[in-house]
C-alpha cells in the first residue's frame, strides 16, 4: 500500500498478439505477486478485438486488472499513451508483455521517487533465451541488442541519460513536462521497428526539465524472453542506455 511519501504505481503491459497469451497471463501475475502492491494493472490492447475481448473476458471480474483498446494509431508507443491517459499513478510503470518482473520490482522503483527532483527510474532486465541457453557467440556485452541489461553498466542505483521502456517508470509530472512517447518512431507489431521512442522521450524530458535526475536501479529486475528468432547474427539494433553525467 501506498503511505505518505510513497507513490501510488500504475503499471502498463502493452499486448498485441494473441500468440503471446500465456505471456501476458505472467506478466500480470508477476506485478499481482509485488511485495509493493500496485495500485492498479492497465493491459492495453494493440488494435486486436480478438485479444482485446479475450483479456476482458479474462479479467472481467478483477478489481485490480482493467483491459484498454489503444486508442491512438498502431503501435507500442500509442499503446503506452493510452495507458497514462487512464493511469490514475502519481508514478506510471512499463513492463513488456513478454517478461515477467521480481517480487520487488515496485518496491526498488518507488522508493527512488522519495527524492522529489527524480523523474525516472528503470530497472535491470535479464535475458531469457528460448532455447534455455545464451547462444556461444553472443557476449553479456551485447545484450542491449535484445533490449537486455547489458555487461558495462555500473551496479547499484546510478543517473543515466535514459531509461528502457520495457522496465521503466516515470512521474506523472514527467509527462506534463515533456509529453508522452513519440508515436512515428516507436515499435508496431511484427514490422520492423524504428525504435527509440523511449530514449526520445528521455532526451526530451532532460531538456523540458534541466533539474530532472533519471536513475536506474540494478535492483529492479525483470525477465526478459529472448525467442529463437533473435538468436540469429542479423539481430535489429536496440538502442542502449547511457549513463547520466
Amino acid at each position: 500500500m501506498s503511505g505518505p511519501g510513497t507513490p501510488g504505481v500504475s503499471v502498463v503491459i502493452c499486448a498485441y498478439a494473441e500468440d503471446r497469451w500465456e505471456d501476458v497471463l505472467a506478466a500480470v501475475a508477476s506485478v499481482r505477486a509485488q511485495s509493493r502492491p500496485a495500485l492498479e494493472t492497465l493491459l492495453v490492447v494493440d488494435h486486436n478485438r480478438a485479444l482485446l475481448d479475450r483479456l476482458g473476458e479474462e479479467y472481467k471480474e478483477s478489481g485490480d486488472v482493467r483491459v484498454l483498446a489503444n486508442a491512438g494509431p498502431r503501435g507500442l508507443s500509442a499503446g503506452r499513451n493510452t495507458g497514462i491517459a487512464a493511469s490514475r499513478g502519481e508514478v506510471v510503470a512499463f513492463l513488456d508483455d513478454d517478461a515477467v518482473a521480481e517480487r520487488d520490482w515496485l518496491r526498488h522503483f518507488a522508493e527512488a521517487y522519495d527524492d522529489p527532483r527524480v523523474m525516472a527510474v528503470g530497472g535491470r532486465t535479464e535475458p531469457v533465451w528460448a532455447s534455455g541457453r545464451r547462444p556461444d557467440w553472443f557476449p553479456e556485452e551485447f545484450d542491449w541488442v535484445v533490449g537486455c541489461t547489458y555487461r558495462g553498466l555500473p551496479g547499484g542505483r546510478v543517473r543515466v541519460r535514459n531509461v528502457l521502456g520495457g522496465n521503466a517508470s516515470f512521474r506523472r509530472t514527467a509527462f506534463d513536462a515533456a509529453g508522452g512517447f513519440a508515436t512515428g518512431i516507436g515499435r508496431d507489431g511484427s514490422r520492423r521497428p524504428l525504435g527509440g521512442e523511449e530514449t526520445e522521450l528521455c532526451i526530451r524530458l532532460s531538456r523540458a526539465r534541466p533539474d530532472a535526475v533519471l536513475l536506474i536501479d540494478d535492483r529492479a529486475v525483470i525477465h526478459h524472453r529472448v525467442p529463437e528468432v533473435r538468436r540469429a547474427l542479423r539481430l535489429l539494433p536496440y538502442p542502449h542506455v547511457r549513463r547520466g553525467a
